[in-house]
């Protein structure tokens, strides 16, 4: 989008955006972006909300008031849950949490066997499935993590390693999402990331790694810290 935005600027026609990822558009300068911390796949927040994306879609369209780029605007709402008086129940009990024991690739890989029959019942019913960005299977990507948590002194050190990281994390983070909603009912949004960040492994791990390459110093580290962490992931 980024790259149609500059040509549609270059003919000019003014351009604005929506923004997932705070780290790519910041990176890649596109004329007006508009940040919002929605879920991936969500630019305007829930379905449905019609008054909500309104909002947001109104919030985007202002910045072409902006003369000149690249701009970039935080969106100051986060999602709302979605209304209705369900009771989610996670389909698994997760395994204990890896900190500090030095096992976090078997405690991931013991994850994913738990969620595994689930996220297979949620691609039966979608059709489809937001896993694959990292080309290999997940339990390679835990494996990846988890040979990375176990070596505290090894920091990812080139643009490459990153966005390996990056495609690593997002499959992983895609897969527990997709396998905790397969559970009947339609669970608000805020008690599967309460469950993905306080009660996972792997929101244990994308918090460790949070931890490690905020205290490297590296820029380009602590900059990343955003994609691992997202703005309210922790409010809950």
């Amino acid at each position: 989008m980024s790259a149609v935005a500059y040509y549609l600027e270059s003919a000019g026609i003014a351009t604005t955006g929506i923004s997932l990822v705070r780290e790519n558009t910041k990176a890649l300068r596109p004329p007006r972006f508009l940040w919002v911390t929605f879920p991936l796949g969500r630019p305007l927040g829930l379905p449905g909300d019609a008054a909500f994306q309104r909002r947001v879609v109104l919030a985007a369209l202002a910045l072409l008031d902006a003369p000149s780029g690249p701009v970039l605007e935080d969106y100051p709402e986060d999602v709302p849950d979605l209304p209705g008086d369900d009771v989610f129940a996670c389909p698994v009990r997760f395994p204990p949490r890896a900190s500090g024991r030095g096992r976090w690739g078997s405690a991931l890989l013991e994850e994913i066997a738990l969620l595994r029959p689930w996220y297979a019942l949620s691609r039966e019913r979608r059709g489809r499935t937001t896993v694959g960005v990292a080309g290999t299977l997940v339990e390679t990507l835990a494996e990846r993590l988890g040979a990375l948590l176990d070596a505290p002194e090894r920091l990812p050190g080139t643009l490459a390693e990153l966005t390996e990281l990056k495609r690593t994390l997002a499959d992983l983070r895609a897969f527990h999402e997709e396998a905790v909603t397969a559970q009947p009912g339609d669970p608000p949004w805020r008690e599967v990331r309460r469950l993905l960040w306080r009660e996972s492994v792997l929101g244990d791990a994308m918090l460790t790694l949070r931890d490690r390459f905020d205290a490297s110093g590296d820029p380009r580290l602590r900059a990343f810290t955003r994609v691992l962490v997202p703005r309210g992931a922790l409010e809950d």
